[in-house]
C-alpha cells in the first residue's frame, strides 16, 4: 500500500546534512552548521535534491515531470506491449518470496521503492498488500511517488526500512556503488534488498543510461549483503529480441520498424525457458539480486566461486 505524502513528512531528511526538515511557507527547511537550507515543494511534491552534486539541473527537476519521454500504452497498443514484454517468471517468484519474508513477524513492514515513478513490472502484489507500507521516490513526479530525490543521496533516516527495491534503475545512475551504500544505510538490521539490472540490453533513456552488469558483477555490487537468490531475470532469447529490434532500427534508421520486428519475433523471449540457467546467465538480457543486509563483505575469492555461468 502506497503511503500518503503527509504520512511520510516526518521521515524526510535533508540530503546535504541528514537532519530533520521543517515545513514553512511551502518549503522544507533544514538548519545546519552551514546555515539554513531550503527545498521547494512543487505541486505538493518535496524536491529533495542536492543540485550541487547531481547530474540533474534544478530548473528541469522543478518542472516535476520526467526528462525522458514515457509512453502510456492503451487499447491494442497495451496488448502489443504486453506481448513483447510479458511479466517475467523470475520477478513474480522473487516478489512473492519477498512478500512472504516481510509477512513473518512484522505487522506493517515498510518498503522503499527507489525509482518508483511507475509501478515496476511484476511489483503489483506489493502495492496491493494492505499490510506493506510503501515509500517511493524518483527524480520526477508521478502518482506513485511521494517526493523527488536523487538516489545517490536518499533523504531518509538510517535503518528505517525493512526492505528496498531497485528495478531497472542502476543503469541510470552515475555511481551505482554510492546508491547501494545509501540503500544499505536506510535498511534495518537484516533488511532485505531486491534489484533487477540490465546486462546485455541496448542503451535506453538516451543520455541517462550509463552502466551494465554481469551476474557476477551485480553480485559484487551488493557485496555487503548476504545472498538469498540471484540469477538471470531475462535470458538469451530476450537479449536476441533486443538485438533484432536495435539492428533493424539502425539499418533502416527507423524506431518504428524496430518495434515491428520486435512484435514479429516476440516468441524468442519464450526460448529463455528452454535454455539452461548457466547459459542464460552468460547471455542474460538482465540479472537480479535478492539479499539481506549483513556486517561482513564478500571478497574477490568469494566472487570467483560465486560464478554460475557455463564457462567453467
Amino acid at each position: 500500500m502506497l503511503l500518503d505524502k503527509k504520512d511520510i513528512l516526518e521521515l524526510l531528511r535533508c540530503p546535504k546534512s541528514g537532519r530533520k526538515l521543517k515545513a514553512i511557507n511551502n518549503k522544507l527547511i533544514s538548519e545546519s552548521d552551514e546555515g539554513i537550507i531550503e527545498y521547494d515543494i512543487v505541486n505538493d511534491y518535496p524536491v529533495l535534491v542536492n543540485f550541487e552534486k547531481s547530474v540533474f539541473r534544478k530548473e528541469d527537476t522543478l518542472l516535476a515531470s520526467s526528462l525522458v519521454e514515457r509512453h502510456l500504452y492503451t487499447g491494442v497498443f497495451s496488448v502489443a506491449k504486453r506481448l513483447v514484454s510479458p511479466p517475467k517468471k523470475a520477478t513474480a517468484e522473487n516478489v512473492n518470496y519477498l512478500v512472504n519474508l516481510l509477512s513473518k513477524g512484522n505487522d506493517n513492514p515498510r518498503v522503499l521503492i527507489v525509482g518508483g515513478g511507475a509501478i515496476g513490472q511484476g511489483m503489483e502484489p506489493l502495492y496491493k498488500n494492505a499490510r506493506i507500507e510503501i515509500v517511493s521516490f524518483d527524480i520526477y513526479a508521478s502518482p506513485f511517488v511521494q517526493f523527488i530525490a536523487d538516489a545517490h543521496r536518499i533523504p531518509l533516516p538510517d535503518e528505517s526500512f525493512d526492505a528496498a527495491i531497485i528495478q531497472a534503475v542502476l543503469e541510470h545512475v552515475l555511481v551505482p556503488e554510492k546508491v547501494i551504500s545509501e540503500i544499505y544505510r536506510i535498511l534495518k538490521v537484516n533488511g532485505l534488498v531486491y534489484a533487477e539490472t540490465p546486462f546485455l540490453q541496448h542503451a535506453h533513456e538516451g543520455a541517462y543510461d550509463f552502466t551494465r552488469f554481469t551476474e557476477s558483477g551485480h553480485r559484487y555490487l551488493f557485496r555487503r549483503f548476504e545472498l538469498l537468490r540471484s540469477g538471470a531475470s531475462a535470458g538469451a532469447g530476450t537479449e536476441l529480441l533486443w538485438s533484432l529490434d536495435n539492428f533493424f532500427r539502425g539499418l533502416f534508421w527507423s524506431k518504428r520498424l524496430g518495434k515491428v520486428i520486435k512484435l514479429f519475433f516476440f516468441w524468442l523471449q519464450y526460448c529463455d525457458a528452454l535454455i539452461p540457467d548457466s547459459y542464460n546467465i552468460d547471455s542474460a538480457s538482465g540479472v537480479y539480486f535478492f539479499g539481506k543486509k549483513q556486517e561482513t563483505t564478500i571478497n574477490g575469492k568469494d566472487l570467483i566461486s560465486h560464478y554460475k555461468g557455463a564457462q567453467k
